[in-house]
């Protein structure tokens, strides 16, 4: 099915080929449309330019102005106040007011998303601008609106159920098609409120397949190209089609472990399967990276990363003591026994990001040098969190974004106070908990940080592995690539295609 959809993909942009003739920029990349709903599909409204959010982040992702033009605070902080942004059009004529803002809002926080999460007892409409009255106080408000679950969208936009029907945002870009789950097109908007694109035309495809992004990016039929693996970088690399541009993000790779389970419940487990990992050589032979992960947090969060911790170490020999502590013994085949069970463990991740099945294939390597026999389950990432629910999921390679919420306490919060189905899995810290709400209240500072990353670093909850680097391929004639470390945004509205 994924080998169908990639092939209609690749069809729907070989119809406009050469990719630059029709003043159309086609971006690919392997996430798909599921709907005009903007709590599954809105991150790739956002990316495009058609919906906006009231806040923004700047690379180094402190918050910038978007919809609103300032945000403060009461003295008690109770109280948000943000200002609204005058003149601003909607897709289908109509004004934004701030009870269009209001009703977006509402139906946000009526769906899953970090919006829902937060103490925000009601949104209120003001003399151009909107209020939030919060049940105690929280200084993360302003970033969690940066999420792109917390878009504007027009009221036509939502169906009577509150489901996103339509997409009428207010960005520099109007939908002009949509077809789930593969495809998007857009022109310029003539009433935008900011600079008007250099590009008058764009879409987006949805192509699951790796080699035919590739590929795409190679011929010329796509001119924005996400999700490459590393073999496909360093050939795009070596052709005049396409400029490379590589960036650091604040996303991890890591594995989500089931403390839960028998074999893992022992913080020493983990730390052993931890040691086992030889980080340095994933990320310079596989990923073709500088560096492996020391630490959670990578260096793109700023204030998170702890240059103070005493990095993740690779450690065998280390490795094989924790275990034969904890009463495992090698058996005749050199994979672990204790009580008569092995020490056998599955391990999921998906396709989707193609380098996660080949640093699943070298973990698999290097956990039986220590004992430990890993199986590997490619397969959709839904599994993951469904795994999760029902108690399933041994370990899981999962890719970890800190940037959906320009403040990672948004992200800490959901996996860790309580978990989330993208963090820990049978592991709870009361500390945790109360230390990273004291942060989101705007009471925890820096010491608070550092505890919370010190506790996941002698817990292991997760065990990380690599930072993120964002790799684009862009087709010769485009100017003016900017990659958005915080991944808000292609950035397409301040392109120009060379003449």
């Amino acid at each position: 099915m994924k080998r169908t959809l990639s092939l209609i993909a690749a069809a729907l942009l070989a119809a406009t080929a050469p990719a630059l003739a029709d003043d159309t920029l086609d971006v690919v990349a392997q996430f798909e449309i599921q709907s005009p709903e903007p709590s599954t599909s809105g991150y790739i409204f956002t990316r495009m330019g058609v919906t906006e959010t009231l806040t923004n982040a700047d690379p180094e992702g402190q918050l910038t102005p978007g919809l609103a033009t300032d945000w403060s605070t009461s003295d008690d902080g109770l109280t948000w106040t943000f200002t609204l942004r005058d003149g601003v059009m909607f897709h289908d004529g109509s004004g934004m007011t701030p009870e269009s803002v209001v009703n977006a809002l509402n139906i946000a926080q009526g769906k899953p998303g970090p919006l829902s999460s937060t103490p925000v007892e009601s949104v209120e409409a003001g003399d151009g601008a909107v209020m939030f009255k919060m049940s105690e106080p929280f200084a993360a408000l302003p970033a969690y609106l940066a999420h792109y679950s917390a878009q504007i969208l027009a009221p036509n936009a939502y169906g009577p159920d509150g489901a996103g029907v339509q997409i009428i945002g207010t960005g520099p870009y109007k939908v002009t098609g949509l077809a789930p789950p593969l495809s998007l097109k857009a022109e310029a908007f003539g009433d935008y409120w900011g600079s008007a694109p250099n590009v008058p035309n764009v879409s987006y495809a949805a192509v699951s397949r790796v080699e035919t992004r590739a590929l795409m990016a190679e011929s010329g039929e796509a001119d924005f190209v996400f999700g490459l693996d590393p073999a496909s970088v360093a050939r795009l690399e070596a052709t005049d089609a396409t400029t490379v541009h590589s960036v650091a993000i604040p996303r991890t790779l890591l594995i989500k472990v089931n403390a839960g389970h028998p074999f893992l419940s022992d913080p020493e487990a983990r730390q052993a399967l931890s040691l086992a990992i030889d980080r340095e050589g994933i990320a310079k032979a596989v990923l073709r990276y500088p560096e492996g992960a020391t630490q959670l947090f990578p260096p793109a969060v700023g204030e998170w990363h702890d240059e103070m911790l005493d990095p993740l170490a690779y450690d065998p020999e280390a490795a094989k003591a924790l275990l034969a502590d904890l009463g495992w013994e090698a058996g005749g085949d050199g994979i672990l026994t204790r009580d008569g069970e092995r020490f056998a463990l599955t391990l999921t991740t998906y396709p989707d990001r193609p380098e996660l099945p080949l640093v699943a294939s070298v973990l698999e390597q290097q956990f039986r040098a220590v004992g430990v026999e890993l199986s590997i389950n490619t397969t959709n990432s839904s599994e993951i969190s469904s795994g999760h629910a029902d108690g399933s999921l041994d370990l899981s390679l999962i890719a970890r974004n800190f940037g959906l919420i320009p403040n990672p306490v948004g992200t800490v919060l959901s996996d860790y106070a309580p978990t989330g189905d993208w963090g820990a899995m049978g592991w709870q810290n009361d500390e945790i908990v109360e230390i990273a709400r004291s942060v989101g209240r705007g009471d925890g500072g820096e010491d608070a940080r550092a505890r919370i990353a010190e506790i996941l670093q002698t817990e292991l909850p997760i065990i990380p592995i690599a930072w993120y680097r964002q790799t684009l391929a862009v087709a010769a004639g485009v100017e003016g690539t900017v990659i958005d470390p915080w991944e808000r945004t292609f950035g397409l509205q301040d392109l120009k295609l060379a003449q």
